[in-house]
């Protein structure tokens, strides 16, 4: 008999939605969790018989939740300051790997792990775009980022040598002056070199450039790398050299690095004014500056929108360490969920287009935060509570159902 079956699905029906709501409450805080939102939809109608205008006269067989729609709608951001979260703002999921598996997900709470690198909290490895010397070339496979501590940046030869200094233009012929800079060579070693002036006549200095000869395999005196003649005017402004002093070089270091070949900058690049000047006042340098650079140990690191991770180093560089992807899908809602926060591509989904974050529609990342949950508490305890209906009504239609068999029952005692 049909009667005890349509109460019986509603029922059934309504406890799947009680548990889909209930789910949904449960994951409040859940980061990055979407809602899920049960649909209903009638079973099959019973045709008894035509109406005299020529109408079906159709009795339906009860409801069922004949789908579950995912409401991929923003959650809000909440700050954390933890530079490995991320948040998700627009479409797209991380992509993931895990023991030859490829996830989703918009749970952005990622660690580093013992190996160096970036995983979600189940262990998965997060997918993007490695970088090699500082550049990313996008659009290639996906592999697991690795940015753990102890990367290190090469150092870098120093090319240029500025000193903004005055010589004392009142001092007496014979007068010295000597100033110490320190540069590196492409192991990153620090030699220091010594200038030396000495005032020869009125608005003239001979300079020496040196380094220790302990520097270049040599005992004794420090080695003379660059001498010659700066001469000024009556305003104190240098006339000579008219450019900088360029190809002085350091050979047969003893570290073993290449020759160190720099340009003493006498002028400024910018204005092209001379940074070297005779004034009367005591000989000082105000300010010393050099381009090159010791290696670097990776400090700490920031996610950029577009994905891009950014290492800070002991050196004060910056250099990029590769980018994180993020992948769309035709049909989001028919991703497939497996727990953890994670989903898999289903023939319902599609197949993912990969990409940088922020190209193809695809949504920017907000370092230092995590996606809320979207499931709103006020309107899940209002469907909590039409499901509740729900059941008691179909309940109560099951009772009413019994109790009308039970006195057709009784009829016949």
């Amino acid at each position: 008999m049909p009667t005890f079956s349509i109460p019986l699905s509603g029922l059934l029906a309504n406890e799947e939605a009680l548990g889909i709501i209930s789910n949904n409450l449960a994951n409040l805080n859940t980061p990055g969790f979407k809602d899920v939102t049960p649909e209903f939809a009638d079973l099959f109608s019973q045709q008894l018989s035509l109406a005299g205008d020529g109408d079906p006269i159709q009795v339906g067989l009860g409801t069922q939740v004949e789908s579950t729609s995912t409401q991929f709608t923003q959650g809000s951001l909440t700050a954390t300051g933890a530079n490995t979260d991320v948040a998700i703002q627009g479409d797209g999921f991380l992509q993931l790997q895990k023991g030859g598996l490829t996830l989703y997900t918009r749970d952005g709470n990622l660690s580093i792990d013992k190996n160096g690198f970036l995983v979600t909290r189940d262990g998965s490895n997060v997918l993007g775009y490695p970088a090699v010397n500082g550049v990313i070339t996008p659009g290639g496979s996906p592999v697991p980022i690795q940015i753990g501590a102890g990367q290190t940046t090469a150092p870098a030869s120093t090319a240029n040598v500025s000193l903004n200094m005055n010589l004392d233009a009142s001092a007496a012929v014979g007068s010295t002056f000597s100033t110490s800079v320190g540069v590196f060579d492409s192991l990153g070693v620090t030699h220091v070199l010594t200038y030396n002036f000495t005032k020869t006549a009125a608005n003239t200095w001979s300079y020496q450039i040196t380094i220790p000869a302990a520097d270049v395999g040599a005992s004794g005196n420090p080695v003379v790398l660059n001498s010659g003649t700066l001469t000024f005017n009556g305003s104190g402004a240098l006339t000579a050299p008219a450019a900088n002093v360029a190809g002085i070089t350091a050979s047969g270091l003893a570290d073993g690095a290449k020759n160190l070949t720099f340009s003493w900058n006498l002028y400024d690049p910018t204005t092209n004014a001379p940074v070297v000047t005779q004034v009367a006042g005591a000989s000082a340098v105000s300010s010393s500056r050099q381009d090159g650079l010791p290696s670097g140990t990776l400090v700490t690191f920031t996610i950029e929108p577009n994905g891009t991770i950014s290492g800070a180093f002991t050196n004060g560089q910056t250099e990029n360490l590769g980018q994180v992807a993020l992948a769309t899908f035709p049909n989001s809602e028919g991703l497939l969920r497996i727990g953890l926060n994670n989903f898999v591509a289903s023939l319902a989904s599609g197949l993912p287009s990969v990409g940088a974050p922020g190209t193809g529609g695809r949504g920017t990342i907000t370092d230092g935060s995590l996606e809320s949950s979207n499931v709103d508490i006020a309107s899940e305890f209002a469907k909590l509570i039409l499901a509740q209906r729900g059941y008691e009504a179909n309940a109560r239609a099951f009772t009413t159902e019994n109790t009308v068999i039970q006195d057709t029952i009784n009829l016949g005692q």
